[in-house]
């Protein structure tokens, strides 16, 4: 096969190519109706439905290239914008409520570091070097100190324990692997999460609206469920304040029974049980909450 021929007039998507951002990403665009094979050990993948190649990149460099316009749309982090200095070259469609995690300032537990502004001066190890940089810059022009900032490519936890450094910067999600390693958080520098990512020039401004709207569609697919019930029309106002949708719930009359109607609204998943208590205590009948997949709104 030739790439070079087949990515004529093909949007540019990179995607993590490995790890757990992989794989939610792969449910992503499965939900987003996006085909394609990718071959064994092969990064670049052609959609068998729509004029895209998916590339296959480390998620910490698909910010420089969706900037530079090497590709024209990418998934990864907040962080990684960041960290790339690329977050005025690119434009942030949309979060898509996965990868989120704190970056932090970490000190060992028992140490005599209280504050970011005491460790001006000292040695920090982090992943995040041309942050960190930004970090500590105006510090140490109010300090008068010089903070040494060390790049590891990982297990950066261990620096403090190793006696590498005197904190670190690195991010937090669950907190257990912190602890672990006899570290606690004295300040969040920056909350992140996985994001769409566009090229402010790509001249397939009609694909990459088409592949948002998809995803859109997913993501409030998997907050939302479609709620529909049965009620009497003299009790439809109080059921309609426990169900009033996006905009407005739909309201259909119940042919079978006079001055009976039947309702259908989109409620949050996540209250979907108390919801539906609610509307059995309102006087509903025949309450069913179903799930999609994907939608448009």
């Amino acid at each position: 096969m030739d790439f070079v021929k087949d990515l004529d007039n093909r949007l540019l998507f990179a995607v993590p190519k490995k790890g757990r951002l992989y794989e939610q990403c792969m449910t992503l665009l499965s939900g987003s109706d996006i085909h394609f094979n990718r071959r064994s050990r092969q990064d670049i993948a052609l959609s068998t439905n729509l004029p895209i190649a998916l590339i296959f990149l480390p998620a910490a460099d698909i910010p420089k290239y969706v900037a530079e316009g090497n590709v024209d749309l990418g998934i990864s982090g907040q962080d990684m914008i960041v960290e790339n200095e690329v977050k005025d070259k690119v434009t942030e469609i949309m979060e898509l409520g996965f990868g989120k995690c704190r970056l932090c300032v970490q000190v060992p537990v028992k140490g005599e570091y209280k504050s970011i502004e005491s460790l001006a001066g000292k040695r920090i190890v982090t992943s995040f070097d041309a942050f960190a940089k930004q970090v500590f810059e105006p510090i140490d022009k109010a300090a008068g100190t010089k903070t040494t900032i060390n790049y590891v490519s990982g297990s950066v936890e261990a620096a403090c324990a190793l006696g590498l450094a005197d904190g670190i910067i690195d991010l937090v999600e669950s907190g257990e692997t912190m602890r672990a390693a006899g570290l606690h958080d004295i300040h969040t520098l920056l909350e992140t999460q996985s994001v769409l990512m566009s090229n402010k020039h790509s001249k397939h401004q009609d694909v990459i609206d088409k592949i948002t709207s998809r995803i859109r569609g997913v993501i409030t697919a998997n907050k939302y469920v479609l709620c529909t019930y049965n009620i009497e029309r003299t009790n439809l106002a109080s059921a309609t304040q426990i169900t009033p949708g996006r905009q407005a719930p739909t309201v259909s009359s119940l042919d079978s029974h006079e001055g009976w109607v039947a309702v259908s609204a989109m409620i949050e998943k996540k209250q979907k049980g108390d919801i539906m208590d609610r509307l059995s205590e309102a006087g509903a009948t025949d309450i069913m909450v179903m799930a999609f997949t994907n939608c448009r709104v």
